[in-house]
């Protein structure tokens, strides 16, 4: 079927409009909210898992955004635009928005390899060690102090009576105990005093700290359980991600011309 002249028009025209229109959803006082923003918070909404895409959380946020659209234009009529601390606020927001595209876009393109996950998984598990410890300690002041529990030890007194005195009030009540950790959990020079004892075991010579000096028994050791790869690949992941931009950032500020 051939169209008439009058209605071939009638048509071009109802096609060339239909799309401007489609593309907002209002024009408040001759402003006009695109579909765009509905469809960019959509997108946002459900990438946070917070609700599913329908039509009520469509008409929902379209009522929003004008709502913010009068109170925007009427914000900008009483000269709220051009308020010294507003604009200071909203160039802060602008760099934020700005600054982080840009950081998205290079994490996107300089992602973490599994290869450096596994690295970096495998270095965690060579400084934890493959042991738990359970130990306890007694604090005191002075190695004359700490050297009188250790003879006081051997002979026979009760390592958890003898803790009562310690100065890490904290463990002194239950008899020293500091539970189970592996060796990376503590200063190395109190670690590598007590993975060198047996279980049962007391150290010889009292072991030095900031904090005083330390006697310390380890009550038992175990094969440690460590998260497995898959478990903390994620915030391996993402550890190593801010690495990447920490170093980034580094490099741009180094060849910056800084005045």
């Amino acid at each position: 079927m051939t169209l008439k002249p009058a209605r071939l028009l009638l048509a071009l025209i109802a096609v060339a409009t239909a799309p401007a229109f489609a593309q907002n959803i209002a024009v408040v006082n001759g402003k006009a909210i695109p579909t765009a923003r509905v469809d960019a918070v959509i997108k946002q909404v459900v990438a946070q898992g917070q609700q599913p895409d329908s039509p009520q959380l469509r008409e929902m946020i379209k009522k929003d955004l004008i709502s913010r659209e009068v109170l925007m234009q009427e914000a900008e009529k009483q000269g709220y635009s051009k308020d010294a601390s507003v604009k200071t606020q909203l160039e802060n927001a602008r760099q934020a928005i700005v600054v982080n595209a840009m950081v998205a876009d290079y994490v996107k393109k300089n992602p973490v390899k599994d290869a450096d996950v596994k690295a970096e998984y495998d270095r965690f598990v060579k400084e934890t060690g493959d042991k738990e410890y359970h130990v306890r300690h007694i604090l005191v002041d002075t190695e004359a102090q700490a050297n009188e529990i250790i003879t006081k030890l051997k002979g026979g007194a009760k390592f958890e009576d003898l803790a009562k005195q310690s100065k890490d009030t904290g463990s002194a009540a239950n008899g020293g105990d500091l539970d189970w950790a592996t060796p990376s959990s503590f200063p190395p020079v109190f670690s590598d005093a007590f993975v060198k004892l047996q279980k049962g075991q007391v150290t010889e010579k009292p072991v030095q700290t900031p904090n005083g000096f330390h006697v310390i028994k380890v009550d038992d050791v175990r094969a440690a359980k460590l998260p497995t790869l898959e478990e903390v690949k994620p915030q391996i992941e993402e550890a190593l991600t801010q690495k990447k931009l920490q170093a980034y950032q580094e490099e741009l500020v180094k060849k910056a011309k800084i005045q």
